[in-house]
């Protein structure tokens, strides 16, 4: 068994009594109905609900129970007793809510009718459904194409999100810009280079034949509690786990499991990972070449004895291209200088690639620790190169794995919510709909951002999401999502986005995934993708919390019959009432994808939609995996300089994404506030600061903007010199919306320039 990695600050293991006690503490402010005990077993299992956090698989040999803490935390969310209804404006005005924590916006509760901002009064009024597509409508007809945002947060399921991309082009545009655009999008970029796939490549059984797994940036405590499952059996068959993450985060130090009584009843930890490397922000790339060099070093030594070889010669031969280059880039570059980038010392990576070395198959596994740099795309490059070395995609037990976040984000990219028109079959959509698809490509999140604040976008409908809080230059931000002639959000709670309203501004509240979903054939199921691509139906059963509640699917389509003009092709009463008929327009869209799609939906696990790099096809213009030469060794766009920090922004154990549920991260020590800044001893002394002190971070990134959080208290925490952590999405008012990767565009988060002002 492994040593226990100590983490001063956790107050214990992931899982165990402090995950059962943090929900019962979410299930008294939520205060839900009985019925979400019956909704916890149901829980992504087959004929159940698929959970709406994350998008960790479902096994097909599923538990007892299967969620984790952050998914039964979202389950409370959605089945809360609280109501916002129109009367909640009687006593608030927008204005008097922007002072408001983002925790005290969700906790408002569901929303329960359709309202329209009143800019007279500053507050939201009730309107009807049909006057609010009327009047969506009239807005949105005469403004030019381009001049239209369709954004989606990564919730709404297949059947909305097709048909969301379908109203989108048959109104004129690409702009279909998605949550992935903050997160994963980096992933989509750089694996499509060098693998041919967007995704990651493994399935689940993979994970049981894995003999080592090596995570980069990716913290399964908070965001994918339930891969702690399979990592616990791999650790109890002798499996090794290596963690790269500038971070200690509790997950990948131990774990009870809460479904296991002899782990509850004596608290027994499973010790998760053999090596913790604390590389600094942005060291990745570094780090990664160090275990290249340990790789090729054991290959050489072995040639010299006449040895079996380390590297994977047979498969790098047929399978890959630019080896060659990338093998002299290792051999060229000094421990020293990975060292220096990396802030880890020789002999810690040596420790780890001898991990490496004697694993027979490896699976890499990283989050946005990687993707959200400014040199993003080649962290993850770095981390095929290493996989490559010895063979490590397309066999069993070994592959790339991407964690992704929200429920659905990669199923919508899956059925076409992508601002990039070679992602989509625009002659399956001309041939079924009869109309001309626009061929430009649409707007990222930043061009998005960016076309907001230059006064270009005029309008924008969100299906889902706090896109405000969610971006980099968050205060410019407020002023030019205000400044719009039309927002339109889907949602079911308050959020800050709502807190900005444009010259018209609509909130239309949809139905929960748990919530039966009533339409003229009855109760619809809906369709998720997860991380590992696979499709899952999820049916809800609750009784909506409002009867004025309408579906997202219904919303789009009461959208679109508003805004475009009649076409016979374009059945959305029809679809509405029955969502089966829209997934068959999927598989007739995506047929290789969606074979037989109705049919298997229900299959436990889900059914696999496929992927070509699981199987050694490579769809890269070489049609081979292509090793990647770095250009430099660290993931920054700035220079390191004194009085310069490279701050980490992170999520609390009581949040998803810039959902607030509470004050406890405990998995950091830190409880009832989140306005901290965490720093190492070293730093905080030689700053001058100490313990408790009050400080301001200020934007280092040099374009000449001011940007600045004050109120943050100084926290000791276990962290590598240079590098802070505080949490998002508060730091967004730190990030320039100019500071993202170079390739795809994500915003780079994970090293924002800042100094400390005292």
């Amino acid at each position: 068994m492994a040593d226990l990695i100590p983490n001063p600050e956790a107050e214990g293991p992931a899982g165990g009594w402090g995950s059962l006690k943090s929900i019962a503490r979410i299930y008294g402010d939520t205060l839900p109905t009985p019925a979400v005990l019956e909704e916890l077993t149901r829980q992504n299992k087959p004929k159940g609900f698929m959970c709406v956090s994350c998008a960790w698989p479902k096994p097909k040999n599923y538990h007892p129970f299967e969620f984790c803490e952050n998914g039964a935390k979202a389950t409370l969310s959605d089945l809360t007793s609280a109501r916002c209804t129109p009367d909640f404006w009687s006593d608030h005005t927008v204005a008097e809510l922007r002072d408001w924590k983002d925790h005290d916006l969700e906790h408002t509760g569901r929303l329960t009718h359709p309202l329209r901002y009143d800019a007279d009064t500053d507050r939201y009024v009730e309107t009807t459904w049909d006057e609010a597509f009327t009047a969506i409508g009239k807005v949105l007809k005469p403004l030019p194409r381009e001049s239209v945002v369709f954004y989606s947060s990564g919730h709404a399921g297949l059947e909305a999100s097709f048909l969301y991309a379908l109203l989108a082009r048959a109104y004129g545009n690409n702009n279909l810009p998605q949550s992935s655009n903050m997160c994963h999008e980096t992933t989509s970029v750089a694996l499509n280079q060098v693998i041919g796939s967007p995704v990651g490549t493994i399935v689940w059984e993979d994970l049981e034949k894995a003999d080592a797994f090596f995570f980069f940036g990716q913290n399964p405590g908070t965001n994918s509690p339930r891969f702690l499952h399979p990592l616990q059996e791999a650790k109890k068959r002798g499996a090794k786990i290596v963690t790269f993450n500038p971070v200690i985060e509790q997950g990948l130090v131990s774990f009870v499991n809460p479904q296991s009584p002899v782990d509850m009843l004596t608290g027994r930890e499973t010790a998760i990972s053999d090596e913790y490397c604390q590389v600094q922000a942005g060291g990745d790339i570094a780090a990664i070449l160090g275990l290249c060099k340990v790789v090729v070093e054991a290959d050489d030594g072995a040639v010299a004895e006449g040895s079996a070889r380390v590297l994977d010669i047979a498969f790098i031969e047929e399978h890959t291209t630019g080896f060659d280059t990338f093998v002299s880039a290792v051999r060229e570059t000094a421990w020293a200088d990975i060292e220096r980038e990396s802030g880890l010392t020789e002999a810690q990576i040596r420790k780890a690639g001898d991990i490496y070395v004697q694993a027979e198959r490896v699976i890499g596994v990283y989050g946005m620790g990687l993707t959200q740099h400014s040199q993003g795309s080649l962290n993850i490059q770095m981390l095929v190169n290493l996989l490559l070395l010895r063979g490590n995609i397309g066999r069993e037990g070994a592959g790339c794995c991407p964690v992704r976040g929200h429920s659905n984000v990669q199923g919508q990219r899956t059925v076409g919510i992508a601002e990039k028109t070679k992602l989509i079959p625009m002659d399956k959509l001309r041939a079924l709909f009869d109309f001309d698809p626009p061929t430009e490509d649409g707007m990222t999140i930043v061009d998005a951002v960016k076309g907001l604040m230059a006064g270009k976008v005029k309008a924008f409908v969100s299906l889902g999401g706090n896109l405000v809080r969610a971006v980099p230059d968050q205060k410019e931000m407020e002023a030019a999502w205000a400044a719009q002639d039309l927002t339109v959000m889907v949602s079911t709670k308050l959020n800050r986005s709502h807190l900005f309203p444009a010259k018209q501004a609509f909130i239309l509240p949809c139905l929960s995934r748990l919530e039966q979903d009533e339409q003229e054939t009855g109760n619809q199921s809906v369709t998720t993708e997860d991380s590992f691509s696979h499709i899952s139906g999820s049916i809800g059963k609750r009784p909506p919390a409002s009867k004025h509640l309408k579906s997202e699917l219904a919303i789009v389509a009461g959208i679109a019959k508003a805004v475009l003009d009649p076409n016979p092709r374009l059945r959305w009463d029809e679809w509405t009432g029955e969502y089966r008929l829209v997934r068959d327009l999927i598989e007739q869209t995506y047929p290789k994808d969606f074979k037989e799609y109705n049919a298997r939906m229900f299959e436990p696990g889900g059914f696999y939609r496929g992927n070509n790099a699981h199987e050694r096809i490579w769809n890269t213009e070489e049609k081979k995996a292509v090793f990647t030469r770095p250009h430099r060794l660290n993931a920054l766009s700035f220079e390191d300089a004194d009085g310069r920090y490279r701050l980490v922004t992170m999520r609390s154990n009581d949040q998803f994404n810039t959902t607030i549920y509470g004050y406890s991260d405990r998995f950091r020590g830190i409880e009832g506030t989140r306005d901290v800044v965490l720093m190492s001893e070293g730093d905080i002394a030689a700053a001058g600061l100490h313990e408790g002190q009050k400080v301001a971070l200020v934007s280092d990134f040099g374009d000449g903007k001011s940007r600045s959080l004050p109120g943050l208290e100084v926290r000791a925490h276990k962290l590598p010199r240079g590098t802070i952590a505080a949490y998002y999405p508060e730091c967004n008012v730190l990030n320039a919306i100019d500071h993202h990767d170079a390739l795809s565009k994500t915003p780079a988060s994970k090293a924002i320039p800042v100094r400390i002002e005292a």
